[in-house]
């Protein structure tokens, strides 16, 4: 019987393998789009010795060292200017960083999947972001592929609760990772207070005091990476320049970077629900399952006597993290209905309440172990494999929506651009402008010329990259993209 069950184990696991293979490939070779090609700028112009600076599109069109309006930061971009310093498309090249990182958070989570309750667990735990679907916006995650900090960020936070019980001065850098890869990241501070607290000795004062003084030097920690990049600013603007630096990044952090009329939490939740390749009402149920399973789970476990720390910690470190991402995002009016924003405590966190699930089911079927088939046993069982079914739904939804027939890939993309390429070298074009801001943007990237913005004081003598009709001289156009002369003026 236990040769059958590793037979089994290892067919699943191969499956699964087989699954993430199929969606990063899809992902590697999907379109490239707009704000993956702004984030590109950064590595290419660091690599062109413009130092860390992007093309300024959404900052006046010049180039701007330390754009606040890239919100994917160093942590991610700095290993991307690696691998563009190697040769090879800049494309595919950048990509793979994100896919090591996605290659990160499914390590981390079977991890801790495989501590806290075994195998079966860490396999369900590596299947749940397959079924996140953050293509439902028009600012999306297309994949684990995509040149954006959200799941950078999120595998960092997993390893940090991987590290934490034993190195958390190595838990605290993770989570100052996270911040340098979205700065977002920063939410999931107060999840990690209360798992050292969780993890302290003793009770009332002494566990308080013991938590504060585990937490001082991962508290620093935390700071060290966003502590250098500030210094790298400071150093770059000098002190006046860096106020206006401080000031834009407020700016920036406070207003979003988006101007969209007032969201409400109702149209919030109905998005994250909606943000998985299942329906919104099985998203929902699943959710409740995990959460009933875990605190039942924990209950049994408390009258058992048995080690509570570590699946206690886990539990209120992915409920408060996962809450807080999610009730900031809910709550902040002035953000779009995008997905991306709470991102990384949602890939983060929601696979560790369904380890956690995994883990309470465990618990309660073995409470009753000898006394027979009691309802209880039964009654987990079957929850465990509501959530367990839920899981495997969303990863068939993601697969089966990679064999979808796309409008346009990163093949076609390629296939369009290419003679806007040639036209850019023969020329010695330095700028395009883009017309307008969104799927311009990635052809004139890939074009090999600085991208700016049509409506920018700077552009306004640069040609213009277009998907639509020239109203001006058309001076090389490809099957879907074409570059227009600057209007007269």
């Amino acid at each position: 019987m236990r040769f059958a069950r590793t037979i089994a184990f290892w067919m699943l696991a191969a499956m699964l393998l087989a699954c993430h293979v199929v969606v990063i490939q899809h992902s590697l070779t999907a379109r490239f789009w707009e704000d993956e090609a702004f984030n590109l700028t950064v590595p290419l112009n660091l690599l062109a010795g413009l130092g860390y600076s992007s093309d300024g599109a959404l900052s006046g069109s010049t180039i701007t060292p330390l754009d606040p309006r890239i919100s994917t930061g160093p942590t991610v971009l700095l290993p991307v200017a690696g691998a563009l310093a190697l040769g090879g498309d800049p494309v595919i090249s950048a990509r793979l960083i994100p896919v090591g990182f996605w290659i990160a958070l499914i390590a981390g989570l079977f991890v801790l999947g495989r501590r806290v309750a075994g195998r079966w667990a860490a396999l369900l735990g590596v299947a749940v972001p397959l079924a996140f679907n953050g293509m439902g916006s028009y600012s999306p995650i297309q994949g684990p592929a995509d040149l954006l900090g959200e799941i950078p960020a999120a595998a960092l936070l997993v390893w940090a609760l991987v590290v934490l019980p034993k190195r958390p001065w190595l838990a605290g850098l993770f989570v100052g990772l996270a911040v340098q890869a979205k700065l977002i990241a920063l939410l999931a501070l107060p999840a990690f207070a209360v798992a050292l607290w969780v993890l302290a000795p003793g009770s009332g004062w002494r566990r308080l005091l013991e938590t504060l003084k585990r937490a001082w030097l991962p508290l620093i920690l935390v700071g060290v990476p966003t502590l250098l990049f500030e210094i790298g600013a400071l150093l770059t603007f000098g002190a006046s320049g860096y106020l206006d630096h401080l000031r834009a990044l407020r700016d920036f952090v406070r207003g979003g970077g988006q101007h969209v009329a007032p969201t409400t939490i109702s149209q919030k939740f109905e998005t994250l629900g909606g943000a998985w390749f299942v329906p919104t009402w099985v998203a929902g149920a699943t959710v409740v399952l995990c959460v009933v399973l875990i605190v039942v789970g924990l209950l049994m476990a408390r009258r058992r006597a048995s080690d509570l720390r570590l699946p206690l910690m886990l539990a209120t470190a992915a409920g408060i993290g996962a809450l807080v991402f999610v009730g900031w995002w809910s709550t902040a009016s002035h953000l779009p209905l995008w997905v991306r924003h709470p991102a990384p405590g949602v890939l983060a966190f929601l696979p560790v309440i369904v380890i956690v699930a995994a883990w309470g089911a465990r618990e309660i079927i073995f409470a009753g172990k000898g006394r027979g088939r009691t309802p209880q046993r039964a009654l987990a069982a079957l929850l465990a494999a509501a959530v367990t079914a839920a899981v495997v739904a969303g990863v068939v939804g993601h697969v089966q929506q990679t064999f979808q027939p796309r409008s346009e890939t990163l093949a076609t993309q390629r296939a369009d651009v290419k003679i806007i390429s040639a036209w850019v070298e023969q020329t010695d074009t330095e700028w395009l402008a883009a017309q307008p801001w969104g799927a311009a943007i990635a052809p004139i990237v890939m074009s090999g010329a600085h991208a700016g913005m049509f409506d920018a004081r700077a552009m306004r003598d640069v040609p213009r990259l277009t998907g639509m009709k020239c109203e001006t001289e058309t001076l090389v156009a490809g099957a879907r993209y074409r570059v227009c002369a600057p209007p007269a003026h």
